[in-house]
């Protein structure tokens, strides 16, 4: 199992990031959103902690900052009905704390927020996962500040690939910035959008 990949960032997307390790293998990984966030600039160093996930087809890797994150990615593998790709978009919409909390308090109201959860997915996570998620809500989960108008576009971007329309997207993260955003976190910024579309 590779558990962890330490090296100069190639290159980074809003869900995927390439690192060169130093014998020369480039990597790629998908990250969740908080991931994006605390990247340094292409050509700098950067470490993260790994997960891989072997399906028919091949393998993918995937990039946490910490083994809290990882942990959480693996726990939430463990419901039935959860793939990667939703266990990555979970973490993203919500973060580590928030979607801890929900699961244990039975928010299904925040988990349906998630693009792809419906009412059975978020009732089927509660149930399963319920006592697993008590340690993780306890985690706040600190995100590095970027200024509202700089991550705008970020913030349109990561909501176009959970599934939004551009229009829906460049919308909620108007008003999000408009609602009190300014100079928060990027994924504070699309939290907050995500929630006014929710009530759309």
């Amino acid at each position: 199992m590779i558990a962890r990949i330490t090296g100069k960032l190639a290159d980074k997307g809003i869900d995927r990031i390439e690192i060169m390790t130093p014998g020369g293998v480039g990597y790629e990984l998908l990250i969740p959103l908080g991931v994006l966030e605390s990247l340094p600039r292409v050509g700098d160093d950067v470490s993260l902690h790994t997960a891989m996930v072997v399906k028919e087809d091949g393998w993918q890797l995937f990039g946490f900052a910490s083994q809290e994150d990882r942990a959480l990615f693996y726990t939430l593998l463990g419901a039935s009905g959860v793939g990667p790709s939703l266990a990555l978009g979970l973490i993203s919409a919500l973060g580590i704390g928030r979607l801890a909390r929900a699961i244990v308090d039975r928010d299904i109201t925040t988990l349906q927020g998630v693009p792809r959860v419906g009412k059975k997915t978020a009732e089927r996570l509660c149930v399963e996962l319920g006592d697993k998620m008590k340690d993780f809500a306890k985690i706040g989960g600190a995100s590095t500040v970027v200024r509202a108008d700089a991550g705008s576009a970020d913030a349109v971007r990561a909501l176009m690939a959970l599934g939004y329309t551009l229009v829906d997207a460049e919308k909620a993260v108007r008003e999000a910035v408009g609602a009190g955003m300014h100079g928060k976190a990027t994924s504070d910024v699309i939290r907050m959008a995500l929630a006014l579309l929710q009530k759309r």
